[in-house]
Formats: C-alpha cells, structure tokens, sequence
C-alpha cells in the first residue's frame, strides 16, 4: 500500500472495524459500505485528495459529479454519499474532523421509476443455489415460483398449501381486490416445492402457510425480501435483487417471448391492460412492430 492509498484506506479499515463490532451491523450492510468507500477512496485520489482532513464541500461535490459521470442513478449516488457521511461523521466523533463537509449535500431526487429486469442469464445465475441446508431449499423454492408465476410478495407469502395442485401444475393466489386467479406454474418451480414440501414438517409449521420462517410461522415480507437481497450478493448478480424485480422480469421474459399482451395481463392479475403496458415498459415503436406482423390490414406495401 503506497502512502497515499493508506491515509485514506486506514481510517475506513477503523470505521468500518466499528460499523462490525460496536454497531454490529448486518453484513450485508458492512458489505455496502466497504463497497462504497472503496470507490469513493478511488475518486479521491482522482481528484488529488491525498487524506481525508483534505476534504471540503467542494471535493465533495466534485465526487458526486465524477459518480455521476460514471453512470451511477439517482438511488444509487444517494447511497454512495449517505455512506459518505456516515464515515465523515465517524471521523468528526474521533476528533479527525472538526465538521463534516457532505452535510447538506445531496443527490437531485429521482422519479418514481419501474425496476429493470433481471436479464435470462443473471437469472439463471441467481437461481444457481448451492443447497446445503434447508432454507437454501425454502428459498429457492420461493424464487422459482415468484419467477415461474409472476408473484406479488404479497401473493408469495399468502400462499397456503390447499392453493397448490403440484400434480396439475397450477396455484390459486388472492391477488389485489380480492380477486382469485388461477396460473400455470412450470415444471421447475413445481419440483423445487416438492423438494421443499418434503422436508417443510422439519420446521414444525403452525398453520397451512407453504414458505415458513424459522420458528414454524408464515414468512414476513420483511423477510423474503431480506433473503432475495443476500441471495443477490452470494451469487454475485449484479443488480439488487427484490421481489418486485422478479415479478417484473417474469412479465418482461414472458412479453418478449409471447408478444402476447392479454395474457400477460391475465397473467399477473392486472385489471387493465395500460397498467401491463406500463408495468412492462413497452414503447409505441414495439407496439407497432407487433401490430405490423400480427394485424391482417397492417401489411404495408413498400414503395
């Protein structure tokens, strides 16, 4: 390590040291912060700053422009200064600043936006599970069959074991509204809930709910969400995974395959075919395309 590199690399080793041991935080969230700090160590030296007692509003600003350059979103530069202060706070209680220079900076607020899909192969990828203990099997059985269905998180952890016939292949989920649908549910989902139905007594469940937490109840959200993300990062895809973003990449894959839009929609239970146009990102050019090759009166001669 090159003296530079250290004046900036040993005060985050302490700081993230003590994110571990005194704020004992997850360590997906030590993960995070490692991560950040590492690039932020990075644009630093870019800019010419040798040590953090160097660092004023201005360098500051200049990392966010950098970041920015380099194609971070919104969301994500939100996150790369907030783990900014949190470490300059860090180093103002140590006595190593006498102010932090990113308080009062911040990132321009996004727009509500529709997650990006998780492409075939990073899905693949994810659902890649080593499955050594029964929760790797609970988990990818959950994975399998929001993919496999187009599941709202809601939909997911509702599901009891009377809403399934794995001999048919099809589920039954309470949807918004109260309104029950029935889906089709494809040959891998159906065998890893039979992998995870076989040993689902080991966790001595308390009702009919199919996914179980470890105490025998009915999943939380909370929880398959928390999972979905660790996930995420053992199987080093790139993207964030929620599961929000597995519904929408089901409707996204199925729509790219199909091009059948009424059934997408039927599909993931929406009650309107704007909300699946927009749901699935779809621009009028692709609904041209798609008009030209399937309307009998749409074949234009050339000229």
């Amino acid at each position: 390590m090159n003296p530079l590199a250290a004046s900036l690399q040993l005060p985050v080793d302490a700081f993230l040291r003590y994110l571990k041991v005194e704020r004992q935080l997850s360590p997906l969230t030590q993960l995070s912060y490692a991560h950040q700090l590492q690039a932020l160590m990075l644009l630093a030296q870019s800019i010419g700053v040798s040590e953090w007692t160097s660092l004023d509003a201005a360098a500051v600003r200049m990392l966010a422009v950098r970041s920015k350059r380099a194609g971070l979103q919104s969301a994500s530069l939100a996150l790369r200064l907030s783990s900014l202060r949190s470490f300059l706070d860090w180093l103002v209680s140590q006595g190593v600043l006498n102010a932090n220079p990113a308080k009062g900076i911040h990132t321009p607020r996004s727009g509500r936006h529709l997650p990006k899909n998780i492409d075939v192969d990073e899905m693949n990828q994810l659902l890649d599970i080593d499955l050594n203990d029964p929760l790797a099997v609970r988990d990818r059985a959950m994975l399998e069959t929001m993919y496999g269905a187009g599941l709202r998180l809601s939909e997911l952890v509702g599901l009891d074991c009377r809403h399934i016939d794995l001999a048919a292949g099809e589920i039954w989920v309470m949807g918004k509204g109260s309104k029950e649908r029935k889906l089709p549910l494809g040959r891998t989902a159906v065998t890893w809930l039979q992998h995870w139905l076989a040993i689902r007594e080991l966790f001595e469940p308390e009702d009919d709910a199919i996914f179980l937490s470890n105490q025998g109840r009915r999943i939380s959200p909370r929880n398959v969400q928390k999972r979905f993300a660790e996930w995420g990062v053992k199987q080093g895809v790139n993207s964030h995974i929620h599961p929000h973003k597995l519904r929408h990449s089901f409707a996204t894959h199925m729509l790219e395959s199909s091009g059948d839009l009424r059934a997408v929609q039927e599909l993931l239970g929406h009650a309107n075919l704007t909300t699946t146009q927009i749901y699935t990102h779809l621009d009028f050019q692709h609904l041209a395309k798609v008009y030209d090759a399937a309307h009998p009166r749409a074949k234009r001669g050339k000229s």
